[in-house]
């Protein structure tokens, strides 16, 4: 089983009992306000998400790691990594992304665990180069992109909602470990 731990946060794979705090995070308007649509999750798409968040790692060798405090073992969201099939254009490529509840942001826990996550993308899976999307005006992931050393790749349009997005980058020669 992969694990990472970093200072405060421990990153694994999914559990029966994160369905009920992932599903409220994925309720919460603010928090996927930047997320394809904006919609927001129920329980039942919140649990076929995991299940295929849960794929991914059997069949890619990397996903989403559910990220939880180390002091609490609150499950606080995830971070990691997936294949952007949404966006054909950026294809090959592996995306880093994360998504934490609203009460854990603003107090670093997604730079750190997205640091970690490309660590393990960089010099664990041997990836070369990770991509990052966001919407455009989506500042916080913005501002977590900067401070992992990602570089402004280009803008494009989300194929099915129409908004912009902007794709950012890194390679292993840019990455600080």
């Amino acid at each position: 089983m992969t694990e990472i731990r970093t200072p405060r946060l421990l990153l694994r794979r999914w559990h029966d009992d994160d369905l009920v705090p992932m599903a409220e995070i994925n309720a919460d308007h603010e928090v996927m306000r930047w997320i394809d649509d904006g919609s927001t999750l129920d329980p039942e798409a919140t649990a076929e998400a995991i299940e295929r968040w849960e794929e991914e790692w059997d069949d890619e060798g990397f996903g989403l790691f559910a990220v939880e405090l180390l002091a609490s073992g609150e499950l606080i969201g995830f971070t990691g990594l997936s294949v952007p099939e949404f966006l054909p254009e950026v294809l090959p490529a592996v995306e880093i992304s994360w998504r934490l509840g609203q009460q854990f942001w603003g107090q670093g826990y997604a730079s750190e665990a997205a640091h970690a996550t490309l660590e393990f993308a960089l010099q664990d899976r041997g990836l070369d180069r990770v991509v990052a999307i966001s919407r455009l005006g989506d500042e916080a992931s913005e501002n977590v992109m900067n401070k992992l050393g990602m570089s402004l790749d280009h803008e494009t349009k989300h194929p099915v909602h129409g908004h912009s997005l902007t794709v950012h980058t890194i390679d292993l020669t840019e990455f600080d470990a």
